[in-house]
């Protein structure tokens, strides 16, 4: 695949035959990081998430085969990333302050250690959705490890509580399709909603005290804070 036509950040890539939409892809020989928009024939069109000067037709075009997602797990709280979950602070140490393109970084640490608490045991049949383990991510947050959703069976393997990274391992679950792995992290395409199997709807507003804020912007409080509001309330 190599690009036909440049406007902007919006590149046309001819013989795209392999592409699908939403896919991730990287384009040019800097590998910039772009998203298939459109597809018509063997002309794609992509949206290219990084400055496109210098970019020249002819250059290749690589397609991913997954769509652009996230990585969310512990280690998102204090992070600063960019627009496709590049954190920044791993991009300066690669390139300097400013930043070069079509430097990828992963989004999360994988060198920090996260005390993990393992709530299954080998044996336990478990579903979308069900927790496997616990990771206090803060000291107000318990980042709770579930299951992906489109995963179930036995799991037949499991560690044991210690400290991990999040690229370890954790489980191993037996499923119709063969054996899959649990990591303390799940990849997500940013296009699909996250299923849910019940939304708290928030009832109490969240005062900032800044009129402007109040009237026009509204805030409502989240779960987690109305949890705290309640155990201060408890303490006192």
């Amino acid at each position: 695949m190599q690009i036909k036509e440049i406007n902007g950040p919006v590149v046309k890539v001819k013989d795209a035959k392999g592409l699908f939409m939403n896919e991730m892809v990287k384009v040019g020989n800097f590998k910039l990081t772009g998203e298939v928009i459109g597809i018509n024939e063997d002309i794609a069109t992509v949206q290219v998430y990084e400055e496109t000067s210098m970019l020249k037709p002819g250059e290749p075009v690589e397609g991913t085969g997954k769509m652009l997602s996230v990585a969310l797990g512990p280690g998102l709280l204090g992070s600063i990333y960019d627009g496709i979950q590049r954190p920044l602070n791993e991009l300066i140490k690669k390139s300097g302050s400013f930043i070069g393109r079509g430097i990828d970084a992963f989004g999360l640490n994988q060198s920090k250690l996260w005390e993990v608490k393992f709530i299954k045991k080998a044996g336990d049949f478990i579903s979308g959705g069900d927790v496997i383990a616990e990771v206090q991510e803060t000291q107000s947050l318990t980042h709770k490890i579930m299951v992906p959703p489109d995963i179930s069976g036995k799991i037949i393997e499991i560690k044991e509580n210690g400290n991990y990274k999040v690229t370890e391992v954790l489980a191993k679950i037996e499923t119709e399709n063969g054996i899959k792995e649990i990591k303390m992290y799940q990849e997500w395409p940013v296009k699909i909603s996250r299923p849910v199997k019940k939304r708290l709807e928030p009832k109490i507003p969240l005062i900032t005290g800044q009129r402007v804020i109040d009237l026009f912007f509204p805030i409502s409080k989240g779960e987690q804070l109305l949890y705290l509001e309640v155990l201060e309330q408890e303490k006192q």
